[in-house]
């Protein structure tokens, strides 16, 4: 459990280091689509550490292996807000990796990534992704502080 959660943490390094070094020189939607990959990781990396939380509390008897199945078992879990909204996150990050998506601006500052996921127009750029980024961080504080508390209070 604690080993996922280092893990996730070094992904969200690989991610810091491709928002505000990578991108700052190499302004390409190929570097966006590095970075979601890496918050998939990362994501894919704290659910695992919450299933195995889930496992030892007793909430849950096995942990599913397909990633949509751990994201819902999650969700139906822990009844929590932030939880939920980061769940959706991974799912909303999933399918802009798995988008063909549309390259604008290249090599300027508001390099863009432009999918349509469900039939709505999703817009991905150096803001958007450092907002993303900056809900992981406070995701990985807030289930980590979560699994500890609990962790030392036994």
């Amino acid at each position: 459990m604690m080993e996922s959660l280092n893990d996730a943490k070094e992904e969200l390094k690989r991610v810091d280091h491709l928002i505000y070094v990578s991108l700052k020189y190499t302004r390409t939607v190929d570097v966006l689509l590095n970075i979601i990959n890496r918050m998939i990781d990362f994501y894919d990396f704290v659910m695992e550490a919450i299933l195995r939380y889930a496992v030892e509390k007793e909430k849950v008897e096995n942990i599913p292996s397909a990633p949509r199945e751990r994201g819902d078992l999650i969700k139906e879990i822990f009844e929590d807000e932030v939880i939920r909204d980061n769940i959706n996150l991974y799912f909303l990050l999933r399918k802009l990796h798995k988008s063909n998506p549309e390259k604008e601006q290249e090599y300027r500052r508001h390099v863009t990534m432009t999918s349509y996921i469900e039939n709505k127009k999703v817009i991905v750029n150096i803001d958007i992704i450092s907002e993303y980024y900056a809900i992981q961080k406070e995701f990985l504080v807030y289930i980590s502080s979560m699994i500890i508390s609990d962790i030392e209070s036994t």
